[in-house]
């Protein structure tokens, strides 16, 4: 049975590897002001949106996740001639309509196929598995590794996707965000209360920074840390500590709102890697993407992982 793979352009992970698994991306369309970006993963788009410096103005854009129809339209024009079973993993229900923009455009989808399969050739049936990664950004990507992984072991459609709802339970994405006010700016447009006005100007002249989780549907602070540098470091080590403990997933996502390489000189970021290396752990590191840098701000960072329950200490 061939199985494909579907993510939410939310879901933070490289382009070679999408490329490489033949991954497809429902998009997620931005409006900033008068200009509109295309958020499908595309690095040419994600620095496109970079080389406008937008800067402070992008915390009033608009976000659209691809719409019932839009799903409905990738699926019988794409998904269903090439593939017989095709997995989709978005962000957080709790974050986002594209779950459920998805889970409905399923029942037409399914009413539809067999038309477009048999014009193929193909006359056996089409399957969607829908799983919500209960995460964002980097978080999303331990589940889309697992499924890829499952998929190229031969796993059935029934196994791949309890498998990825099980990574996706086990997932732990962390955030650092390195403007509180732009933060609290984008929180207040769209009606969350929860970065005050006060902590966000005490965090921006004391330059502490708070490390958000993402963790099973929920968000929020774990721990603050004193500059940016130095909540990196924080996060790298933690993150190369859990991958000496034993990760569920061989693999460890990490998204930058910027230049990767200036991610790459970060303190602790060369620890880690060689951890990872001697653990047989693979990094998947990418550009955020845009959505990412409109709602939590440019130059910000997170980390995906999947272990056991543990309480992180910051």
């Amino acid at each position: 049975m061939r199985i494909g793979v579907a993510i939410d352009a939310a879901c933070d992970l490289p382009h070679d590897f999408l490329e490489r698994n033949g991954i497809a991306v429902m998009p997620i369309t931005v409006k900033v002001d008068d200009q509109k970006f295309k958020d499908d993963r595309d690095p040419a788009e994600i620095q496109r949106f970079r080389d406008q410096k937008l800067g402070s103005r992008s915390h009033s854009a608009e976000t659209e996740a691809s719409s019932v129809e839009d799903v409905q339209d990738l699926f019988l024009d794409r998904m269903v001639r090439d593939f017989d079973c095709v997995v989709c993993l978005t962000i957080m229900a709790t974050r986002s309509p594209i779950h459920d923009n998805v889970i409905k455009a399923s029942f037409a989808i399914l009413k539809s196929y067999r038309p477009v399969r048999e014009a193929m050739g193909h006359t056996g049936p089409f399957l969607m598995r829908v799983v919500d990664t209960r995460n964002i950004f980097a978080g999303s990507g331990p589940a889309v590794a697992e499924t890829v992984r499952m998929i190229q072991a031969g796993k059935s459609p029934a196994e791949v996707r309890e498998r990825a709802a099980h990574v996706a339970d086990c997932s732990y994405g962390y955030m650092l965000p390195r403007d509180l006010n732009y933060l609290r700016s984008r929180a207040r447009s769209k009606g969350d209360r929860s970065v005050s006005f006060l902590s966000s100007m005490l965090g921006t002249a004391l330059d502490i920074k708070p490390i958000l989780r993402a963790h099973r549907g929920e968000t929020g602070p774990v721990g603050k840390v004193r500059g940016f540098e130095h909540g990196a470091q924080v996060l790298f080590e933690y993150a190369a500590k859990r991958v000496q403990a034993g990760l569920l997933v061989p693999s460890l996502s990490l998204s930058y709102g910027g230049d990767l390489d200036d991610m790459r000189n970060l303190p602790g970021y060369h620890p880690l890697t060689r951890i990872c290396g001697d653990a047989g752990v693979e990094i998947l590191e990418s550009p955020m993407s845009i959505t990412g840098m409109v709602n939590v701000g440019e130059g910000a960072m997170t980390i995906g992982l999947a272990g056991e329950d543990h309480i992180a200490e910051f």
